[in-house]
């Protein structure tokens, strides 16, 4: 069964080739992108559309890779012990599985996703290079080894925030995906907001374009906060007029905090605003 894309997520060909390729080839997907355009939501609705479990595994910057497998709770055994607990003779019950372990225990095949994994330490794709591929790793408290039941659908979501390295890159399927172009982004609208006005989807995203074209900007609006500013549109009932009839010297557009994250790009639309005023 091929991923196809699903009614609440647009894919394109290259994408659901992507999916379907590392799925064949039985390595985890790097998915590369721009931030908010669709990354960590491809698991989950790759997950709805095989109709398999997903388990998420979202990195952060304390993360260890062997947090993944296994932890050991060394600290409330030696409480046990003091107590005279049972429980204390089965080192079992004090190791808690990761998200990777689930993966493997699981009767039936899972997407595993393993999100924003540059966030993490540099060594950390490293730490994960026999693991992910040969589907197994090694208990050293118990002396068993776990391997994976069904090998999972392993998708892992990356912002580019720190170079990964060529031994891990080697195991993976890559794709980058691109930022939507006009066509494509109306159809990613009309799945969030089916009953949008052709005039006003036009007008805004002739603004949204635009705004993105502007050279220097530190952080350039997403897909995600597109449709942000659509449904605020929306809900304060924005006429098409009032987007088409925008004064050209007021660079900045109507509730512009939903595409625009930081001062210095306000600032640098509100110059564009200055020079135009005066060329004027």
């Amino acid at each position: 069964m091929n991923f196809t894309g699903t009614k609440s997520y647009i894919a394109t060909e290259e994408l659901q080739m992507a999916v379907n390729a590392a799925k064949t080839l039985e390595r985890p997907l790097l998915i590369k992108g721009e931030p908010g355009t669709g990354k960590t939501m491809l698991a989950e609705e790759v997950a709805a559309s095989l109709n398999m479990p997903l388990i998420q595994w979202h990195i952060k910057s304390t993360t260890r890779a062997h947090q993944g497998l296994y932890e050991y709770d060394a600290v409330s055994r030696l409480r046990d012990s003091q107590l005279g607990d049972d429980k204390v003779g089965d080192i079992s019950n004090y190791i808690k599985k990761g998200k990777l372990w689930e993966a493997f225990d699981s009767d039936e095949q899972v997407v595993l996703l393993i999100d924003e994994i540059d966030k993490a330490d540099i060594e950390f794709p490293n730490d994960l290079l026999l693991e992910l591929d040969k589907m197994e790793f090694y208990v050293y408290e118990t002396g068993e080894v776990i391997k994976a039941v069904n090998r999972p659908l392993i998708i892992i979501t990356s912002n580019n925030e720190k170079e990964l390295p060529d031994a891990f890159l080697r195991r993976c399927f890559f794709h980058y995906i691109s930022f939507p172009d006009r066509e494509t982004m109306i159809k990613i609208i009309e799945v969030h907001h089916p009953k949008i006005k052709s005039d006003l989807l036009k007008e805004a995203l002739d603004i949204f374009f635009k705004v993105r074209d502007v050279p220097g900007l530190k952080k350039k609006p997403s897909t995600s906060e597109l449709i942000d500013w659509l449904k605020l549109l929306l809900a304060d009932d924005i006429p098409e007029e009032i987007l088409k009839g925008r004064d050209p010297t007021k660079a900045i557009p109507p509730l512009y905090g939903a595409l625009l994250k930081n001062e210095q790009d306000v600032h640098m639309l509100e110059r564009l605003a200055f020079m135009i005023r005066r060329e004027s």
